[in-house]
């Protein structure tokens, strides 16, 4: 073999056991979930096996556990909690990131840690900062946003309750903001030493800031001092101008000017069309707050890299259902079993009954065993959390701008 055969040979070989690989070197794309209770997630996971009963999640069921049910444990995806629990939590993502519990429970960072590796084929590193009750006019209130002010129903009300002005004005300022700092800070913080949580990266290929997904609102759309006219079209435009705020503001903060966001729009109760009588008084308030909610996404200087994922599409209209049409008929079984004079443990037998006469077994088990929570946690439900989460990586993908290449191409 002459001498440049030979050297030729060596060099194929070299790139073939490790040039490729540097060659094909990425940056971590890192991933930045912010929000409230139900980015936290309250969904349990023995809400999980009811999905296998709808053909619509059972596909996605089989991403979420393994073959002898236990969850996946994501090898190449890491993540780095505050919020959820007392104390930061990191490692693989698998269950167990959601709001501290003794049953393990998911927010969206489960299924979206799976479908955002899935498409890429990389390792990712996801960042989670979410506190319970928190409201984006003033605990993620940024500065551009400028100082919280009182309306003038807020004014009245402090006079008729003696308050004073300047107090009140002391304590909102003191609070404004704090959350947002503490996301930042966060991810600063892991940002600065990434191998801390994720200990297979190599500085060498470094990393990027790839999104920031925001599950947020409940604590604003209740928040009838700050909305006044929450009633009526428009009147949760202060919501839109402060997110805009955010939005500009993470990103200069960040040093990521044209970060993809996605906006979680909150959905609890499902699509307000079909509202149930009892749920009327509530959809024009719902509607409008989810339009606010949505509303920067189609603002001209977002329109390329902000996006909104209406989560009500995700919710579980059968269980719903199910729920609805089984709480009037307990109430009837409890009227009946008070006129009887029967005790509770005879009361709930008659509940049994009557739902084992009137539910098919998939029914009973979804009735049974679908919901952990309240239904403004999303029913603590892994079947709606999990979609959500999905959809919050679908949309992502394509507002980043390798994958939309990926598909123009």
């Amino acid at each position: 073999m002459t001498a440049f055969r030979l050297l030729l040979s060596l060099g194929l070989a070299l790139t073939t056991s490790v040039g490729i690989s540097s060659l094909q070197a990425k940056p971590l794309k890192v991933f930045i979930l912010v929000g409230q209770s139900n980015m936290q997630g309250h969904a349990q996971i023995k809400t999980m096996e009811v999905m296998g009963l709808d053909p619509a999640t059972a596909p996605l069921l089989n991403d979420l556990q393994n073959k002898d049910g236990s969850p996946v444990v994501c090898e190449d995806v890491w993540i780095s909690s505050i919020g959820s629990s007392k104390d930061e939590k990191m490692g693989r993502l698998t269950v167990g990131f959601g709001a501290e519990s003794q049953i393990p429970k998911i927010g969206p960072e489960f299924s979206f840690g799976i479908y955002m590796h899935k498409t890429l084929q990389e390792p990712i590193l996801i960042i989670k900062t979410a506190w319970g009750g928190k409201s984006l006019n003033t605990d993620f209130r940024t500065p551009s946003a400028g100082p919280y002010t009182f309306n003038e129903n807020q004014l009245e009300n402090f006079a008729k309750q003696d308050k004073e002005v300047a107090e009140q004005q002391k304590q909102k300022d003191d609070a404004t903001g704090v959350y947002y700092r503490l996301m930042l800070e966060h991810v600063q913080h892991v940002l600065s030493d990434i191998g801390r949580v994720y200990p297979e990266y190599d500085q060498t290929e470094g990393h990027e800031l790839a999104g920031l997904v925001w599950f947020q609102g409940w604590n604003d759309m209740v928040d009838r001092g700050t909305y006044p006219k929450r009633d009526q079209e428009g009147g949760y435009q202060k919501y839109s101008d402060v997110m805009a705020h955010f939005i500009r503001d993470v990103r200069k903060d960040l040093s990521a000017p044209e970060l993809p966001i996605v906006i979680g729009v909150l959905g609890v109760g499902g699509p307000t069309e079909k509202y149930t009588e009892n749920e009327q008084r509530y959809r024009g308030i719902h509607n409008n707050f989810r339009t606010a909610m949505a509303a920067p996404a189609s603002m001209p200087e977002f329109e390329e890299n902000v996006t909104a994922v209406w989560t009500d599409q995700y919710w579980d209209m059968e269980l719903k259902r199910l729920r609805t049409d089984d709480s009037k008929i307990q109430a009837e079984l409890k009227k009946k079993a008070e006129m009887e004079g029967k005790n509770r443990a005879e009361l709930q037998a008659m509940i049994l009954e009557n739902r084992s006469e009137r539910l098919t077994k998939p029914q009973l088990e979804l009735l049974t065993n679908g919901a952990s929570n309240a239904e403004y946690h999303y029913l603590g439900s892994v079947k709606i959390m999990s979609q959500i989460g999905k959809g919050f990586a679908e949309a992502m993908l394509e507002l980043m701008p390798s994958e939309k290449n990926a598909t123009n191409h």
